[in-house]
């Protein structure tokens, strides 16, 4: 990771106004931001705040839409809203291609991944996927309560992600470090944040080291064999990691998370196990996990807003999600939906690369638990803690199984 040139002042305390002064570090958008957005889209579409150098949430739809559609007046260099802004330098390749990289870069960048998450490609991958799911299970045995957060959603996605990057399986409780220190630190001095890549970086440095040495058929060996800028590789490496770990985790664990408090919905769906596919599509408009961000490439009046050069934006998937202008009963979870459009995978050119992988994940997960856990409960609803930063899902879940 590098210093960047536009760092800002730290601003703690509670949030004053959303409206003017929102924060997605607070506690209270952890816990719950669908309320926030949505009095935010009925009353200040476009809200605005002095933190992390100053910012913008747009909570529509079709502004959200536009955004991320706009690669000439929003950049991608920086995805993670925080007190650090990568240098302009970086463009168009970003530090974690191709998700941060700007046209032309990104169409090279991202075509590089594509055969390594195609539909045959990740269907090669389910089989295993699910004998992981089961041995998570059987591992559960004997117990009332378990937290389906920590052992059971987490560890599906760090296992496929290992094998795919040819990481060591047992370094999963690494992996969770990096996630955390790479995604929750976003309020933290400059200075501060940085330091929290260091172990993410000698871990990467060590992976790429011991694949240069000792070549073999995975991801990692490939796209050292490109003799890509080491940048580049190392990058891509780190967005595979984190990004391919913490979405999913959340995914599953939203999804577990709404059939525990949901009898209704549980029950429907272990008698209708063919009805998932559609109910998971709507796991994902409803909780979608993820959160983007861009930088304002000039000052522009924006829709009303006087954006400034190198100005945040928080794209908000989840509200966009939640937009009653483009989903009907868009704050109810409805798992026979059947038109169900939704950006929880993002929208435009950056649109993810991984969503097959995600969604066999997903589906899998989902399947499993369901046919060996059909009776589940929420063990405590206060206990149940949310990751925060731009990709919520649950850390804690205990559930009551029996």
């Amino acid at each position: 990771m590098t210093a960047e040139d536009r760092s800002s002042e730290v601003i703690t305390g509670p949030v004053s106004d959303w409206a003017t002064d929102f924060s997605h570090a607070e506690p209270e958008w952890a816990a719950d931001p669908y309320p926030i957005q949505d009095e935010l889209r009925g009353r200040c579409p476009i809200a605005h705040t002095e933190r992390f150098g100053g910012g913008w949430l747009p909570t529509r739809y079709e502004d959200v839409a536009a955004i991320a559609y706009d690669t000439d007046g929003f950049s991608s260099r920086g995805i993670v809203v925080s007190n650090n802004r990568p240098p302009l330098e970086l463009a168009p390749m970003g530090e974690v291609p191709p998700i941060s990289s700007d046209p032309p870069f990104h169409h090279f960048a991202r075509k590089l991944l594509l055969p390594a998450f195609t539909r045959s490609a990740v269907a090669k991958r389910e089989e295993a996927t699910r004998a992981l799911c089961h041995a998570l299970i059987d591992a559960l045995e004997g117990q009332d309560v378990v937290d389906a957060a920590r052992d059971y959603a987490q560890h599906i996605p760090m296992r496929v992600i290992a094998d795919m990057l040819g990481f060591p399986p047992e370094d999963g409780p690494s992996f969770r470090v990096f996630v955390e220190d790479v995604l929750e630190s976003v309020n933290l001095p400059p200075e501060e944040r940085l330091a929290k890549f260091d172990g993410l970086d000698e871990y990467l440095d060590e992976q790429i080291r011991d694949h240069a040495e000792n070549p073999r058929d995975d991801l990692t060996s490939y796209l050292l064999d490109l003799e890509l800028d080491p940048g580049h590789v190392a990058g891509t490496m780190a967005l595979l990691l984190i990004a391919g770990i913490d979405t999913t985790w959340s995914a599953i664990g939203a999804s577990l998370w709404h059939l525990a408090r949901t009898p209704a919905d549980r029950e429907r769906l272990v008698a209708e196990p063919e009805l998932l596919p559609t109910a998971m599509e709507e796991f994902l408009r409803a909780y979608a996990p993820v959160t983007m961000a861009r930088l304002v490439r000039h000052d522009v009046h924006w829709r009303g807003v006087d954006m400034k050069a190198d100005d945040w934006v928080l794209l908000s998937f989840p509200a966009a999600n939640r937009d009653p202008a483009q989903f009907e009963r868009a704050d109810e979870v409805v798992i026979d939906r059947e038109v169900n459009r939704h950006a929880a995978f993002g929208l435009g050119i950056h649109r993810c690369v991984g969503s097959h992988l995600a969604r066999m994940e997903l589906r899998v997960a989902l399947e499993v638990w369901l046919q060996r856990v059909p009776d589940f409960t929420l063990a405590d609803p206060a206990a149940v803690t949310w990751a925060t930063g731009q990709v919520r899902g649950p850390r804690t879940l205990p559930l009551r199984i029996r």
